[in-house]
């Protein structure tokens, strides 16, 4: 005998724990399936802070996603007590010798005709302003350009995947911890899922399993999928290290390549460190062969190439440091889509590392694929069609 669901959804990170609460909170009978315990930190869902915004310099498809996920923080913020989200604003600056304001692939500039484009509030910053609201980024240069959303911010990404897993359960949704989906099998009756410890049938099935999507999905996705290893640092601060009474998260670029770039966020409260990190897409791995550690090499890099004359007050000594995969498609926007080969399934969560934010609003989308084959979102700019 095989337990029976409506739903099933294979992996409980930051989109599988939001499909799962929406879920639950339909009044949907569904459970969840994750090789480890989450919130964990063996995926791409973890590193205590991420960054939210609603101008996303990624495209103008993002913004309703991100809009909705704002509400559903806060709404999950009233019925748990806990703090998911904090609104301290959020600086996208360009700061480089050859900055030019009329290239028009600048993040920056992209991410400020996006704000003007779709009436989202915000501020455009000169070098001067920069230094004097925020003397961490003093070293900008003179011709450096930012700017300011404050409706932008943080959340806090254990914690989102913890309360929405618990309200899950609350309402009634299965939780299985620590177990490996084996195979999958669809027909048009519903989808079985065997992992290392059970058989399970579903009507349908939510498939958001990070980096370990493209070894669990087949074709095409074994060919669109890149896992790429990235690298977070907390650097402890300096005793005379001087920052804003509200400080920004930040998305800094500093040159012209693809390397010159990093983000990060303020230091919080009574851990005397800032949290800096960069993207890097042209390594590739595995998640068997996943370099889990960082070396003091990789370390002094960083704070060399990306911190030390471009932030104040930060020394170079890392308080602590972490590895998270991204899993990467073409063109680095999403895949939400049917399984082309799998019946009655659907496929998310090839984020490509901007994924976090919008994760509360995709969850309450896929609920109502689930319930009613159709979500008020529009998510076709997401679909495999345009891989074709």
């Amino acid at each position: 005998m095989q337990d029976r669901y409506e739903v099933a959804v294979l992996g409980m990170g930051a989109m599988g724990a939001a499909t799962l609460y929406q879920l639950a909170k339909a009044g949907v009978r569904a459970v969840g399936i994750d090789r480890h315990h989450p919130p964990h930190d063996q995926g791409s869902s973890h590193g205590d802070t991420r960054i939210t915004r609603l101008s996303v310099g990624e495209g103008a498809a993002y913004l309703p996603i991100v809009r909705n996920s704002h509400r559903i923080w806060r709404e999950l913020e009233a019925l748990s007590g806990e703090s998911l989200f904090e609104q301290c604003g959020v600086l996208v600056m360009t700061s480089r010798p050859d900055y030019d304001p009329n290239d028009q692939t600048d993040f920056t500039q992209r991410t400020l005709r996006l704000a003007s484009t779709h009436g989202i509030a915000h501020e455009v910053l000169s070098a001067e302003q920069i230094r004097r609201r925020f003397p961490q980024f003093s070293p900008v240069l003179d011709n450096a350009v930012g700017y300011f959303e404050p409706s932008g911010g943080y959340v806090r990404p254990e914690r989102c995947i913890a309360v929405q897993l618990q309200l899950a359960e609350e309402l009634g949704a299965t939780l299985y911890k620590g177990e490996t989906i084996t195979h999958i099998a669809s027909d048009e009756q519903g989808v079985t899922v065997t992992t290392d410890q059970r058989t399970i049938g579903a009507d349908k099935v939510v498939i958001s399993a990070g980096m370990w999507s493209r070894d669990l999905l087949g074709q095409p996705f074994d060919r669109l999928l890149r896992v790429c290893r990235q690298k977070l640092f907390w650097f402890e601060l300096q005793d005379d290290a001087r920052f804003a009474p509200v400080s920004p998260t930040f998305i800094y670029y500093h040159g012209a390549g693809d390397d010159d770039s990093n983000y990060g966020f303020p230091p919080l409260p009574g851990e005397g460190s800032l949290k800096v990190a960069t993207e890097q897409y042209s390594e590739e791995t595995a998640p068997e062969s996943l370099d889990r550690t960082i070396s003091d090499a990789e370390a002094q890099a960083m704070f060399d190439t990306h911190v030390r004359g471009k932030i104040a007050g930060v020394s170079s000594r890392v308080v602590k440091s972490a590895v998270c995969a991204y899993t990467v498609t073409p063109d680095s926007d999403f895949i939400i889509d049917e399984h082309p080969a799998l019946k009655n399934t659907l496929v998310v969560s090839a984020c490509s590392g901007h994924g976090f934010k919008h994760s509360a609003a995709l969850g309450e989308a896929l609920a109502q694929w689930c319930v009613r084959g159709s979500s008020e979102l529009d998510l076709s700019a997401f679909s495999l069609k345009r891989f074709a």
